[in-house]
């Protein structure tokens, strides 16, 4: 919700006297209202932009992708400055990752697996909401002769998680591709700033690096996602819906939903926390 932060203006007075008179007392002065960051910047909708609390400054940082014109630049310039937050562009467009191409296929698109997850003893694909938005029918091939199954559940924008029910035999361990082998998961974890990360792709495969914020605001132009982690690890189309995950606990952290840059000159992407999932569709894992 936009609030407009509150201005105080204190007019001071100066009040002459006669001589011999005493000078009457100033007023106190008002102090002027705090601004919260957040809720200046939650009034952004450009899209190519991002925002949140920079673990390495602690500061609010408002980003700002190539796609942002100077007319828009110069108005997130003046929020940013309204705000006390930083400003900074990064390379590339944000965007999220889809792709024609290898992976789960539905409607055109390529996405990758997140987690094998269940219900009881019903079975379910996660991955990113702004794939499963785009079809109902996924398969596992790019072909699509081998049906994966049905989408049941899609939470995008605001969130960006989908659900996709198996229908078909295909075998669904509890496990990450890490090209080439099987990474045993051994349930969900919660990621914490400058946490050791990797992340699995159907294009780009296995890319690791580190956490660098939480909870952050995403601005894409097909809509608004809160709540995301962002780390400083690459990706490009096809690897969206990917999980991110601890190699050395084997737990899903999160599942991928955008970012920008490529895995030639490095990237930023932000994540699905995958506790969020679970919780709102009272999923396992394994």
């Amino acid at each position: 919700m936009r609030r407009s932060p509150l201005v105080a203006l204190v007019l001071t007075v100066l009040l002459l006297v006669a001589p011999g008179a005493a000078q009457a007392a100033a007023p106190d002065r008002v102090a002027a209202p705090a601004v919260d960051p957040a809720a200046v910047l939650a009034g952004v909708r450009t899209a190519g932009t991002a925002w949140g609390v920079d673990p390495a400054t602690g500061r609010m940082t408002l980003t700002v992708d190539d796609t942002v014109t100077p007319a828009e630049l110069r108005a997130l310039r003046s929020t940013a400055d309204r705000a006390g937050a930083l400003l900074r562009r990064e390379p590339g467009t944000l965007r999220t990752l889809i792709a024609a191409g290898q992976g789960i296929y539905g409607g055109g698109a390529r996405c990758s697996l997140g987690a094998n997850v269940r219900s009881g003893s019903t079975y379910y694909v996660v991955t990113a909401g702004h794939c499963t938005t785009t079809a109902s029918t996924w398969y596992a091939d790019s072909a699509q002769t081998t049906v994966l199954g049905t989408r049941t559940a899609t939470s995008f924008p605001g969130n960006d998680y989908g659900l996709i029910r198996y229908t078909s035999r295909i075998a669904h361990p509890s496990a990450v591709y890490t090209y080439p082998g099987l990474l045993p998961i051994n349930g969900p974890g919660n990621a914490y700033v400058g946490q050791a990360v990797c992340r699995s792709g159907v294009t780009t495969g296995v890319r690791c690096g580190t956490v660098t914020g939480l909870n952050q605001t995403v601005n894409y132009s097909t809509g608004v996602i809160y709540g995301l982690i962002r780390t400083n690890i690459c990706a490009e189309p096809g690897d969206s819906g990917g999980p991110l995950y601890v190699a050395f606990t084997g737990r899903i952290l999160g599942i991928l939903s955008g970012g920008s840059g490529n895995c030639t000159s490095g990237g930023t992407t932000y994540y699905q926390p995958i506790a969020e999932v679970l919780a709102a569709y009272s999923l396992t894992l394994p």
